[in-house]
């Protein structure tokens, strides 16, 4: 099969190159990968993406993926519902649960407000969390470390502040390993902001 001469090849490549951080290269090699799966095999891999497509929705409560009404974190009776932690993006979540060292709820936002990208407030789920905050007494923004995501936590912060619930920001600091030569500026002052007792 010469190379490019399979319309049906070229457009498995193109989709495959729409995905972030995939070139062509990459692109290539999963149309390949995909073209030599058994046809059984293939047409599963299929059903799983359009299966993904219909049955994940965002959770009714906290707006994390789920196949569910409520995800599984919200429906925990275990976590600490005056605490929500105020993500970008699901996969976020999946950081944080990862340390195994946060006990709350969170709140998805699906973006950082970014007027350059015509992302504003209302584009993000920041009225859902305004609508469940009801017991709760702490807000961590959890933005990334970004002019974006420290627009949207200064945002969200000022809306809260007349409510009287505590809003703490995430502290962002030289990684381990690092060399403080290299760290810029942010960096820095989020790990001097950031400093506890030893």
């Amino acid at each position: 099969m010469a190379a490019y001469d399979v319309a049906a090849l070229s457009r498995l490549i193109e989709q495959f190159e729409r995905m972030p951080g995939v070139g062509h290269k990459s692109a290539q090699r999963m149309a390949f990968y995909v073209l030599d799966m058994p046809q059984e095999e293939a047409e599963k891999f299929a059903r799983t993406i359009t299966d993904a497509h219909k049955k994940i929705h965002r959770c009714k409560i906290c707006c994390n993926l789920t196949e569910g009404d409520v995800c599984s974190i919200c429906a925990n009776e275990a976590r600490d519902k005056s605490v929500i932690c105020v993500v970008e993006d699901p996969r976020d979540v999946i950081a944080i649960e990862k340390t195994h060292e946060y006990g709350g709820t969170y709140h998805v936002l699906h973006g950082a407000i970014s007027p350059m990208n015509g992302i504003g407030p209302d584009q993000l789920t920041i009225k859902q969390l305004l609508a469940r905050l009801d017991g709760v007494k702490e807000v961590i923004m959890a933005t990334n470390p970004t002019v974006e995501g420290e627009a949207t936590a200064m945002y969200i912060s000022r809306l809260l502040k007349p409510m009287g619930i505590r809003t703490t920001r995430l502290a962002y600091g030289v990684p381990v390993g690092a060399d403080l030569e290299y760290a810029d500026e942010v960096t820095l002052t989020r790990a001097m902001e950031g400093r506890r007792d030893i």
